[in-house]
């Protein structure tokens, strides 16, 4: 088990494996039945990837709106007066041309080896309204000892983001510092192999979600196929998908 230390200056700010609530950005308690409409947590991949990482939610107790009007940012909102100490104040400011920031007060260290990766939190792709902040994408090594910064793409003009005490507005990883990998195509036996484990559970999908199968309001036709081979190769690391169980 890899540790991630902290050290904040906001307590607020104190980081959490992310939650998904629902009812909530997460989607609706709607059941996978025929009828229902497609909802974020239904989705094992993305649920796998919304739940890999840490958020940080907005530690102040005012709402705070950006919006960009005619080319320039204004921020509304009572921040209230400037806290006891020396941090800067408000915490947000113009950055650039079409970005800004949040003063985080938090510094994040992962382990030799590891960095710390900041993106968009995961209700951003779900919010119909396009208020949540969008969180641009860094890599922090793990030697900056320094209380960090977020940077914030603007919305488009007319358009508002929008800080609500305690919502999430960030996400971060713990990932390798460096991408130590190179890409290369499949030799014939290897993609042989894949293509033959994708017919394998093709041809199983009827037993293997035979009783889950629902039909959305969209005419969407799903099953439990992924999230039970997902459970079986958690619960045994060793096994692949053209194990004799899939056919």
């Amino acid at each position: 088990m890899h540790r991630v230390k902290f050290r904040l200056i906001e307590p607020r700010l104190e980081p959490r494996r992310i939650r998904m609530p629902v009812p909530g950005w997460a989607g609706d308690p709607q059941p996978r039945a025929d009828g229902s409409q497609e909802q974020p947590w239904h989705c094992t991949p993305f649920s796998e990837m919304a739940k890999y990482s840490v958020e940080i939610l907005y530690p102040y107790d005012h709402e705070i709106r950006v919006s960009t009007r005619s080319g320039r940012f204004a921020f509304e909102g009572d921040f209230g007066p400037p806290p006891d100490d020396e941090r800067a104040w408000p915490p947000f400011r113009s950055f650039g041309d079409g970005f800004y920031t949040f003063q985080l007060l938090l510094d994040l260290k992962p382990e030799l080896g590891f960095a710390t990766r900041i993106d968009p939190h995961p209700r951003y792709f779900t919010d119909p309204t396009d208020t949540t902040p969008l969180a641009v994408p860094a890599l922090i090594r793990n030697w900056w000892p320094m209380i960090y910064f977020i940077v914030f793409k603007a919305p488009p003009e007319g358009r508002t983001h929008i800080f609500r005490p305690g919502e999430p507005m960030a996400q971060f990883s713990f990932v390798p510092e460096d991408p130590d990998f190179v890409l290369e195509p499949m030799t014939e036996d290897e993609a042989a192999e894949r293509e033959l484990q994708s017919r394998r559970i093709y041809e199983s999908r009827s037993t293997l979600g035979a009783d889950s199968q629902w039909l959305s309001s969209t005419n969407t036709v799903f099953d439990a196929t992924y999230r039970r081979l997902h459970g079986a190769m958690r619960g045994d690391r060793s096994k692949r998908p053209d194990d004799e169980d899939l056919g």
